[in-house]
Parts: C-alpha cells; structure tokens; sequence
C-alpha cells in the first residue's frame, strides 16, 4: 500500500515575469495590453482552468525608475481594482491583493477587501506587505526601521480583524414584516486607540457570510517571520535552494507554537521561477536571451549594497569566494535578499558572470528551474516529498510559451501525480486551503 502524496497549494503570479528581461520583446508577448483588465482576465481564467488555489498581484508603491527603459519593470495597474475586474470573468479561484500597512489607512484597506470579497463571493486574500521603498509617496521623509514596520503591521491586522468583525453579516436581518433591516446591536465600533494607529469604527460595509479573508505574508527575515508565523495562513518568501526551504519551514513551524497556533497553520509556499522549454538546451538559451542585456553596472552596484563586496574591476577568471566577503554586511535595504546573497557566496565559488546569473542577484532569489517539464515535475515532486514546501507561487520566466507550458503540461502532470487537486470541491478561497488532504 503507497502513502498518498500531500496535495500542494499552487497560485499563479499575475505580474508578467515572462516579460521581464528581453522576454517582452517576443512577437507573441502581448506587452502592449499589460495596463489591461482583459490581460489578467485571460490569465486568471487559464489558471482556474488548471483549478489553481490562486492568482496573485504582488504590488509597490513607486516606479524604480532603473530597468524601466528596457523593460515593463514595477509599472502596474492598482491590485485591488484589477482583481475587481477580475472577479467578475472567474468564479472559483482565488484573488489576492497586496496591500501594505506602512502606507495605507487601515480602514480603507478593510473596506477595499471586504468589498472585493462581497464582489468576489468570497474568495479574496491579503498578501500583507511592510514595504521596502515608497515613503516619498506618503509624506514619509524615511522609511521606518524593519521592527517599527512590522509592530505597526501587526497593530494594522489585529485593527482590520476588528474592523472586519464590527459588522457582523448576521447584523442583516432583512425583516420585511417587521421592517427591521438591521440588528444594531450586533454592530459595535472598534474604538481603536494604538502606538500606531486610532480608528473608531465600526466598518460601513458587513462582513461576507460563511468564510474568511486568509492571509499572506512575504517576509522571511528575522521580523517578518515572526509576524509571519503569528498570522499568516501562507508564507511566500524567497528560498533559492531546498535547504533553506527546510530551514524556513522548520523554523516558521516553530514560531508559529510560540504564537499558540499549530506548527503546520503557517504554510510554505516560495516563488518558483520557470524557464520551461521543449529541452534542456533550448530552456537554457531562453534563460540566457532573456538576461542578455543585463545592466551589470547596476547588478554590481546591487551586490555591493547588500554585501559590502565591491566586484567593478575584478578579473574575469578569479573566483569570489567567503574570504572575499566583508565581515559586517552593510545595512541593507532587504535583509532577506542580502541574508541569502552572502548565503550563496559563502557556500559557492563562483566567477562573476556565474554569480550575474544566479536567482540572488537577477531576481528576488526565488526557487529556479530552468528545463523540461519533465525537470519541473521532478523538482517539485522531490521538494514536496522532503517537507521542504506546502506548495508553491508559480513566476514562470522568459516568454508566453514558458507560462503555457506550465499551466498547459506541468500543472496535469501535478495532478496525476496525486500532488494536485482534479478539481475545485468549493468556491471560496479559505475552502481551498482547508481542503482536506487525501
């Protein structure tokens, strides 16, 4: 008798990772209706065509104005209001809208969710975000430090949880007889009164019946983990290799007791980048066309920033090694990202054109496979076997035919592996991530 495989949880990033690089540069690209609702609504339906969990709209709050003359970058259309259009053209999957806590209001930000998840019937998600950058835009004149972010981020969701709960949807009575339409008394402020934060309440808008608002939660350093494993019902973090899939998982399980919660509440689902192909070779040239025009002066500047180590001028042939870091890192913008950068140097040896290359320093250090199908399916079956993930947030790379390749032939061989669902047994999503496993 075989133990039947845990079932994953996959969503779909609707930013267009495979038109970053050269990669909207192909003549099937569609670049020119990427500020389209029609864009993600082709999207969103292929993906719960293959019943995925969800589709995803990572968001910030600037234009980063490097890369943005070669390359679509950052510019996008606001989360919320996209997946409103979304909402509207699917009916099963679920639709997550990154909102920060930094720079928005809190009752705003429960009134726009609610909203959606009314528009939505109930399937919207909150991927809670600090921010990096941005605060010119919000009359910041810094950014907070990461502990003052995250203890108002932890202030701001406990406040739009209560917000939430103020107007209960059990408050509508609706009674045509009596002609009573609400039970007021169900309906109490919030009275809110914080280090960061004050908010009367209660919420002008109920809450939608019969489910809940999960969350999500993207960071993975020291702070971010911790609230993480507070609150989150999934994780999407960077994890470039298996083993520091295992050790984030371990350790969100663990802080995730200290929070009174159960160890496997909190779910791992890292970034998994895709440059599929019909073939190894052909991946790997996709791999390489899309980074062609890779601004090195910029990526080493990156690398300086995040690790002290100044790679201008250094010889083609000589290999950066751990003795060649410095023994602080700098004061990094993101922790994380430099955390795993100095990771990778002191585990490998690698030439500067071979470190350009790696996830760590050409994108947010996520999970990487460039290959077959065949290459993906092994690599996620043997992650998923060893514990390291509860599931993944697919960014396929490079061109149109990697993302259909995905959705099109990974995600069938997924489901006949027993590592995947063969079709929705409901329509919210909470009811896709309590679904119980085989």
């Amino acid at each position: 008798m075989t133990t039947p495989h845990k079932r994953l949880h996959i969503g779909l990033s609707l930013a267009p990772t495979w038109l970053s690089g050269d990669g909207w540069r192909g003549e099937n690209s569609a670049i020119e209706a990427i500020f389209t609702a029609e864009y993600a609504i082709d999207l969103a339906r292929r993906a719960e065509a293959a019943h995925l969990d969800f589709v995803f709209r990572p968001d910030v709050s600037f234009l980063p104005m490097q890369g943005l003359e070669n390359g679509p970058g950052f510019a996008s259309l606001d989360p919320t209001i996209l997946l409103t259009a979304v909402a509207r053209e699917t009916s099963r999957i679920g639709l997550v809208s990154t909102v920060s806590t930094t720079f928005f209001p809190p009752y705003v930000v429960a009134r726009q969710l609610q909203s959606l998840n009314w528009i939505s019937k109930g399937r919207v998600g909150w991927n809670i975000v600090t921010a990096l950058q941005g605060n010119e835009n919000f009359g910041l004149d810094q950014m907070p430090s990461a502990e003052e972010r995250y203890a108002r981020a932890a202030e701001f969701t406990r406040l739009v949880h209560q917000l939430w709960d103020s107007f209960p949807s059990e408050a509508l009575t609706l009674d045509r007889t009596s002609g009573q339409y609400a039970d007021v008394s169900k309906i109490q402020p919030v009275n809110h009164d914080g280090p960061h934060l004050k908010v009367k309440g209660p919420l002008n808008l109920p809450a939608f019946a019969g489910t809940r608002i999960p969350l999500i939660q993207a960071g993975a350093s020291e702070s971010g983990r911790d609230f993480a494993a507070s609150v989150a019902d999934l994780v999407f973090a960077p994890t470039p290799d298996k083993e520091a899939a295992l050790e984030l998982r371990r350790d969100l399980g663990l802080r995730a007791q200290r929070h009174g919660r159960a160890a496997q509440s909190v779910r791992l689902l890292p970034g998994l980048s895709l440059y599929l192909a019909p073939t190894r070779e052909a991946a790997r040239a996709l791999f390489m066309q899309t980074h062609g025009r890779m601004d090195r002066a910029r990526k080493l500047a990156s690398i300086k920033e995040m690790t002290g180590l100044d790679l201008a001028g250094w010889p083609h042939d000589r290999l950066v090694t751990r003795h060649d870091l410095p023994a602080l890192a700098p004061e990094a913008s993101s922790r994380t990202h430099s955390s795993l950068l100095r990771r990778l140097i002191e585990r490998e040896s690698l030439r500067v054109d071979e470190l350009l290359l790696r996830p760590e320093v050409i994108s947010a250090a996520h999970w990487q496979v460039v290959g077959t199908v065949d290459d993906a399916v092994e690599q996620i079956a043997d992650w998923a076997a060893s514990g390291a993930i509860d599931g993944f947030i697919a960014a396929p790379g490079g061109s149109v035919d990697s993302l259909h390749l995905f959705l099109d032939q990974v995600m069938p061989r997924l489901v006949a592996a027993g590592l995947f669902r063969t079709g929705y047994s409901g329509a919210t999503f909470a009811h896709h991530l309590e679904e119980l496993n085989p």
